[in-house]
């Protein structure tokens, strides 16, 4: 595996046979393609991967697709054919891993393709399985996608207003947090094999990586002798104040302050009686008064005529603050610019589009590689030349008989 000082991309080297499709499975492998790893993203013919199909799509070509596939080689094959299956187990021969998020274990396991299968030929393969609830659990059955994760972990008990229905984060927040609990145990199963050079299966559930964001509420609960009861709480939270939303001359703000920070905000408010009056000396204080609080810091931020005016004024105070923000707002938005997060990239079909830049910045890697989404089945060729060795006629016969497939889109 490539490192720093070599020139190279940090994951150059790196071979990934990629089942994977939608987001949560294509996620991972689209993190490790911005750092050089060869994905051979194995297509099941004639869709491919049904993220091609998510809006919104121009000229039969899904923007969805192309932000979460970037950088990665197109491999369709009908695996109904006994000749694509073989094809797929002699790859993985040569794979250093193998990503799946399909919805049932036996769909690749009654191919041949499953983690025990893969591994008496590559006994050194390291294997993810992303999946809504694990593999081994009794909901392993269920289908699933993100929302339902959601539904699952808590999250959404959590999310929205009292007084309404549980909400759902629009963003795929289930998806995009499991491809990033995947990219992260890649890394360190690679490491693992490079110390002992030990192969291993991962199981990830959505489920899990999102009930480990309760940062609270399991032990707040125990430790209350279940007095305290995690519910949803809209815009302000139940054990904490200020922690919420605010409203501004504008807009929203968002407004956090520990215990450390309570005085900060009373000198932001010119309000310096407030640090030591019982009814805000102390969090449970704050808490029980919200509603009164509340009012009091709204009715300081109305005295400013800009959103930007009231954020400047806590910055001053060294008072944790932000605008509540829309993702459209990060395209002009200076904070974004800095931090490359908002990055154009060009597309044949689709021309240069706007999608959420690379989040980690490596030092030994400053510069993220010029790559493109594939057309379905644009590898086919390249593919089995390079890493089978199959001569352009053997090609051209799958490719007859319907074992290879393409489409440009």
């Amino acid at each position: 595996m490539a490192t720093n000082g070599t020139g190279s991309l940090i994951l150059s080297g790196v071979k990934v046979l990629d089942f994977t499709q939608y987001l949560a499975g294509a996620g991972v492998t689209r993190l490790m393609a911005e750092l050089g790893a060869d994905i051979i993203k194995v297509e099941i013919a004639p869709i491919g991967d049904g993220g091609r199909l998510l809006p919104f799509v121009r000229e039969e070509r899904s923007g969805f697709f192309v932000q979460h596939n970037r950088g990665k080689r197109s491999l369709c094959v009908d695996w109904s054919k006994p000749e694509a299956l073989e094809l797929l187990r002699e790859l993985a021969q040569d794979a250093d891993i193998i990503t799946e998020n399909f919805g049932r274990a036996d769909i690749l396991g009654k191919r041949g393709l499953d983690y025990e299968s893969i591994r008496a030929i590559n006994p050194d393969i390291i294997y993810l399985s992303v999946s809504v609830f694990g593999r081994k659990s009794p909901w392993a059955h269920k289908p699933g996608y993100d929302y339902v994760a959601q539904a699952a972990s808590g999250m959404m008990h959590m999310t929205g207003d009292p007084e309404q229905p549980p909400g759902m984060v629009w963003s795929a927040l289930g998806d995009t947090n499991a491809a990033v609990h995947g990219f992260g145990s890649l890394g360190y199963a690679l490491f693992h094999r490079e110390r002992t050079g030990e192969g291993q299966y991962i199981d990830l559930s959505m489920t899990d990586c999102l009930f480990h964001f309760h940062e609270a509420a399991l032990e707040v609960h125990h430790l209350t002798d279940h007095a305290f009861v995690p519910e949803r709480y809209g815009a302000h939270h139940q054990l904490v104040f200020p922690a919420g939303t605010f409203r501004g001359p504008q807009g929203w703000i968002v407004l956090l302050a520990l215990d450390l920070q309570w005085s900060n905000v009373c000198e932001a408010l010119g309000r310096p009686d407030l640090v030591d009056d019982p009814k805000s000396a102390t969090m449970a204080a704050r808490v029980e008064h919200r509603d009164e609080l509340v009012r009091v810091i709204e009715d300081w931020m109305a005295t400013f005529d800009t959103d930007e005016a009231v954020l400047a004024a806590l910055e001053d105070a060294r008072v944790p603050a932000a605008p509540v923000l829309s993702p459209i707002d990060a395209l002009d938005h200076p904070q974004f610019k800095a931090r490359e997060m908002v990055r154009w990239v060009d597309d044949p079909m689709l021309g240069k589009i706007p999608i959420p830049g690379y989040p980690f910045k490596f030092g030994a890697q400053p510069e993220l590689p010029d790559i493109r989404a594939p057309f379905l089945g644009e590898h086919n060729d390249q593919v089995l030349r390079e890493e089978l060795g199959l001569s352009a006629e053997r090609i051209a016969q799958l490719e007859e008989a319907g074992v290879l497939h393409r489409h440009h889109s």
